[in-house]
């Protein structure tokens, strides 16, 4: 089956091997990533998502500050693993921040009070789709990126540290740059075990 959507988000692979040497300029990336983020779907077109996107020293800085939080609770002798993922984050180009804005979530509470305990799960929502249209869209441009959940560990320490917000909390973290090692091939689970259609 061809089709163009599906040959884009096969591009979409995690790569955890990355370098510098972007293959478009910064500023292209930066609205890549902001338009991206911008035609992303939203429930009642919220527009919750927001986004912190950083580059050299300044992406460096991101994981240096994980790495510092998780030394308070990650054992000394258990570390080296950790340290090398930190070195291998900030060893490429750039990363995004993806925070969700809750003074947004909680307006429309306020004016949905119908659906408010369903609200900060559409926002969530909101933000996968946000992040997959990021990283689809850096994967077009032949650049490779991951997905990363060290929240809460260093949410104060990233807020104070790029003038973050109160209202944004931290959704995931995606480091990105150019592809300096080979991504394997992508397994996938029985659709047996994962759809049921009927009625065709």
């Amino acid at each position: 089956m061809s089709n163009k959507t599906l040959d884009l988000l096969s591009k979409r692979r995690t790569q955890y091997a990355l370098g510098k040497t972007l293959p478009i300029p910064t500023d292209a990336v930066e609205e890549l990533i902001k338009a991206a983020i911008r035609h992303a779907p939203s429930s009642f077109n919220s527009q919750s998502s927001r986004a912190v996107i950083l580059f050299g020293a300044e992406s460096e800085k991101v994981w240096s500050l994980i790495e510092a939080e998780l030394r308070k609770i990650v054992p000394e002798d258990a570390f080296a693993p950790t340290a090398a993922k930190m070195a291998g984050f900030a060893a490429g180009a750039g990363t995004v921040l993806f925070y969700e804005d809750q003074d947004t979530i909680r307006g429309l509470q306020e004016q949905f009070p119908l659906y408010a305990d369903a609200f900060p799960g559409f926002a969530n929502h909101s933000a996968g789709m946000a992040q997959l249209a990021v990283w689809t869209a850096l994967a077009e441009e032949g650049i490779g990126a991951s997905l990363q959940h060290y929240n809460p560990v260093a949410d104060a320490a990233l807020a104070e540290a790029f003038g973050v917000p109160s209202s944004w909390k931290l959704i995931a973290q995606m480091p990105f740059g150019s592809h300096a090692g080979e991504i394997g091939p992508k397994t996938f689970i029985e659709d047996d075990t994962r759809f049921i259609t009927l009625g065709k």
